[in-house]
């Protein structure tokens, strides 16, 4: 790289990391502010909730909230520098493509789907943890909600890689650019609702981002098991789903 090039990475990694996100109007706003969510999601009520109710009480009350925050994104994080080492183009699960790289070993999978169970099992209890040890606070729910952020792209790349990028039975590229803008923006536009009333709207509709946390396990267990691309792929609902937006790029046979 070029000595400009250098110049302006540098610029930008200093500008994020001590670029003064929170000033004196924001610390004062952590006062008065208080948690308000509004969960409708009859998945999340009747059966994530009495579940996390229950494995909280696993962990003693010394636990920081914020550290089983934090450890939710690290077993993501290891669950993406894993298939990032094992699947860095998204084609060794394809049995279509003449791929000279050894298949990902099933233990892999395996070792996803556990790590992916605890991560979201860890991001449903650290709040239940706060309350608990009444701790919880404003800077808390940044944090926790701040680490969501990054998972979902993470989430979503992890996904991606067990259907591959093959020429069949697949996702294209682009409609895993796609996936990924939308998970992202309904994110975002979920916070900015909060932000203008107050309110954290968790809708029946979230019911599917439920889902997809516990399919990626299903489907890394059932890929264990099965090895196969062709019923991974017709299992997965966006293999089909991507070919609704075939008139936006050509999807490829």
């Amino acid at each position: 790289l070029s000595k400009g090039t250098n110049f302006t990475i540098v610029f930008l990694v200093k500008k994020m990391f001590w670029y003064p996100y929170l000033n004196q109007e924001h610390f004062r706003g952590f006062d008065k502010y208080k948690y308000n969510a509004k969960d409708t999601s009859p998945l999340s009520n009747y059966v994530m909730h009495p579940f996390w109710n229950a494995a909280v009480k696993i962990f003693p009350t010394w636990i920081a909230p914020n550290l089983l925050t934090f450890l939710g994104l690290v077993y993501l994080v290891i669950n993406y520098a894993l298939l990032a080492y094992y699947d860095p183009d998204f084609n060794t699960t394809c049995n279509d493509l003449d791929v000279t790289r050894a298949p990902i070993p099933p233990w892999v999978f395996l070792a996803c789907a556990l790590l992916h169970f605890l991560s979201h099992t860890f991001d449903g209890i650290d709040g239940k943890q706060a309350r608990r040890t009444n701790s919880s606070s404003a800077l808390g729910e940044l944090f926790d909600h701040g680490l969501d952020s990054f998972a979902v792209w993470l989430i979503t790349t992890e996904m991606y890689s067990l259907a591959g990028s093959c020429r069949q039975w697949s996702v294209h590229p682009f409609m895993m650019a796609f996936v990924l803008t939308g998970a992202m923006a309904g994110f975002y536009f979920s916070h900015w609702e909060k932000y203008v009333t107050g309110v954290l709207y968790l809708p029946w509709s979230y019911d599917a981002a439920q889902l997809v946390d516990a399919g990626e396990g299903f489907l890394c267990l059932n890929f264990v098991v099965r090895n196969s691309c062709h019923w991974l792929c017709i299992s997965l609902p966006g293999c089909e789903a991507s070919k609704l937006f075939s008139f936006i790029y050509p999807y490829w046979e």
